[in-house]
């Protein structure tokens, strides 16, 4: 689908990303029969459930071996293109119909044939309230899905009361698992591997690296590389010497003083790409102090963004909202939280706290070894809040412990604000917004605000893309700038290094990969 075609059909206009995507595989290292070596900068979690996580090293993972209905490029030049995978074509029959037609002759890696039954068992177990990565834009009781034929499946929202049109964007969203596998359950099958329909099986986990081969009944041909293996290394400095010495063939997440050592070395690429993910300040707003948002506006008031971005470099976008702007409905809002030492001193004063007098300690915890510059921004932050009386201790902690302690949970969750990014490869708003700001789902802040809820089921609930454009921008959008459950901080940059001779992974803006395409 082009898009005209799909700006036509659908009404959508998509925000755009820098991205290069002109990254093959060169034939020299297909050649070798050397499997791909991708350092990673986070560990994975041991469910391989698609939807039991929101772990991006394992979303990339799932890239690499699943399929999806589409994928979503999200490009500077063509933001709004979307191109099929597993779909042929996808239309609304009705406000609350949306048909999709499936390709023929794919296979899971197991040897099932592809049919319209495992994306209505992907829909309906991934639309369950328990699910860490819930499918939205609501549970199972709202959708009524039906096969007219192996190749159909037509979604039907009527129950649920919300547009069809939302699935469009969501179609990229969550990888399409195997209703034989779906029907074993949470405890199943799905947990102890994957099974896809992508260009790479999985074969084993061995100790911290994922073993991936090709797939040689891959629909669009198999892989030239006979595999990847995905490996979990913490330490920054490490990925970058592996890569330097030619032990690795690709890392993510450079530090920006690394990009400045290797762009001179012809015998390493970098990629930059301005990234779906938006990096936050998250506040625990089920829990004093910041229950209360004049506090939760106040911290947001002493913080210098610009001095961030210095620190960040390359690796780091402005952006002036709770999406990034590859997402749909992205605007700069007027109403953002900016520095302002005065307001933040008037709300504290305002709240009962005058130059923080009376707050309880306060804890803001960070990682160190996934995000670039998390403990040189932490320090900052840290350093600008106390000056306008935040008693803010910085808590500095490894991908794992910090994983651990990232969500939501009864009384809260773990300190007082927490440093985390979220990202996920569709140009949807939801799976920011709704995940984190509506009371149906904790997730990292708890908040619980009927108005939040009242607007985001407002612009869900939009009967046109352009209608929920126009709601989100000038409603929805304003009003969480308003409550500032969250401070996001800026738009990361993803930037990956390789081996000179690869020339021609197609990074998407998420960080996942297609290496299927060869030279």
């Amino acid at each position: 689908m082009d898009r005209r075609r799909f700006l036509q059909r659908f009404g959508t206009i998509a925000a755009c990303a820098q991205i290069n995507p002109d990254f093959l595989i060169a034939s020299a290292f297909a050649q070798s029969a050397r499997p791909l070596v991708f350092l990673s900068a986070e560990n994975i979690t041991g469910n391989w459930d698609p939807t039991a996580h929101t772990t991006l090293s394992q979303k990339n993972i799932e890239g690499f071996v699943m399929g999806f209905l589409t994928r979503t490029p999200m490009t500077l030049d063509d933001p709004g293109k979307v191109v099929y995978e597993l779909a042929t074509d996808i239309k609304l029959l009705d406000p609350h119909r949306l048909q999709i037609t499936l390709r023929d002759g794919v296979a899971f890696h197991d040897g099932k044939p592809f049919k319209a039954e495992d994306v209505k068992a992907t829909f309906e177990y991934g639309a369950q309230p328990d699910r860490p990565a819930q499918w939205y834009p609501g549970p199972t009781d709202t959708l009524t899905i039906t096969t007219p034929d192996d190749r159909t499946v037509i979604v039907d929202t009527t129950k649920g009361g919300y547009p069809a049109h939302l699935f469009v964007f969501l179609a990229s969203f969550l990888p399409i698992m195997s209703a034989k596998d779906v029907a074993e359950g949470p405890g199943g099958v799905l947990a102890k591997r994957l099974n896809g329909t992508g260009p790479f099986r999985f074969v084993e986990q061995r100790g911290n690296t994922t073993v991936l081969k090709a797939h040689e009944g891959y629909f669009k041909g198999k892989p030239a590389i006979p595999g990847i293996d995905f490996t979990f290394t913490a330490d920054s400095t490490t990925r970058m010497l592996s890569l330097m010495n030619g032990q690795a063939s690709i890392v993510e997440r450079l530090e920006p003083e690394q990009v400045e050592t290797v762009k001179g070395n012809p015998k390493i690429a970098v990629s930059r790409i301005v990234s779906v993910e938006n990096k936050y300040l998250w506040f625990r707003c089920s829990k004093p102090p910041f229950n209360d948002v004049r506090l939760r506006l106040a911290a947001c008031h002493a913080i210098d963004r610009s001095v961030i971005l210095d620190v960040l470099g390359s690796a780091g976008h402005a952006s002036s909202n709770f999406v990034s702007p590859v997402k749909f409905g992205y605007v700069d809002l007027k109403n953002y939280p900016a520095y302002d030492p005065d307001k933040a001193q008037a709300l504290l004063a305002e709240a009962g706290f005058p130059k923080g007098k009376g707050l309880p300690p306060l804890e803001y915890i960070t990682s160190v070894g996934f995000y670039p510059k998390t403990k040189e921004y932490g320090e900052i932050i840290t350093a600008m809040l106390n000056e306008q009386g935040f008693p803010v201790t910085l808590t500095v902690l490894e991908p794992a412990a910090w994983n651990e302690r990232l969500y939501h949970r009864p009384g809260g969750g773990p300190g007082h604000m927490i440093d985390c990014g979220w990202s996920t490869g569709s140009p949807e708003p939801d799976l920011v917004l709704r995940t984190h700001f509506h009371a149906s789902s904790h997730r990292i802040t708890g908040l619980e605000d009927p108005e939040v809820d009242a607007s985001l089921d407002k612009e869900r609930n939009a009967p046109t893309l352009e209608a929920r454009k126009t709601i989100l921008q000038t409603e929805t959008m304003p009003l969480l700038a308003a409550k500032a459950p969250a401070l996001s901080l800026f738009t990361s940059a993803m930037i990956h290094a390789m081996q000179a001779d690869l020339k021609g992974l197609f990074i998407y803006p998420d960080g996942s990969i297609d290496a299927a395409r060869t030279a």
